[in-house]
């Protein structure tokens, strides 16, 4: 009797477990949404210029962040769950613009091992909303 109570109890907490879990937002979704709070997104673009790449922000396993001031550029990878905000980012310029369908290698940045790879997707463009102050 002991043992179907314990096997009753384990069987109840995991059945329970995923939907204590289930409204948890992504701790990197919430910071991608801080970061466009007050921002209204724009039609998406292919390819950004280097010179817009300069200023990158990593989202852990959500997204790559490219610009900043009036408009960033949101760019949510294939492969973003190996996207770690302690990795650099890696990529070869074969033309003078970042581009759709692009790979970018990531390393640790301790250890400057390969930690995975991202395949980049459309830019969405995000701009400050004038306020109505």
């Amino acid at each position: 009797m002991n043992k179907l109570a314990v096997a009753l109890a384990t069987a109840t907490a995991l059945l329970a477990a995923p939907a204590v879990h289930a409204g948890d937002k992504p701790k990197g979704e919430e910071k991608l949404a801080r970061m466009l709070e007050g921002r209204e997104a724009g039609k998406p673009v292919d390819c950004l210029p280097y010179s817009a790449t300069r200023d990158v922000k990593v989202i852990d396993k959500t997204a790559i962040v490219y610009g900043s001031g009036r408009t960033i550029y949101v760019n949510r990878p294939t492969n973003a769950r190996d996207l770690d905000d302690d990795d650099i980012l890696v990529t070869r310029q074969s033309t003078s613009r970042l581009c759709r369908l692009d790979t970018v290698r990531l390393h640790d940045q301790s250890g400057h091992f390969f930690t995975g790879f991202v395949g980049l997707e459309d830019f969405v463009p995000y701009r400050r909303v004038a306020s109505s102050n």
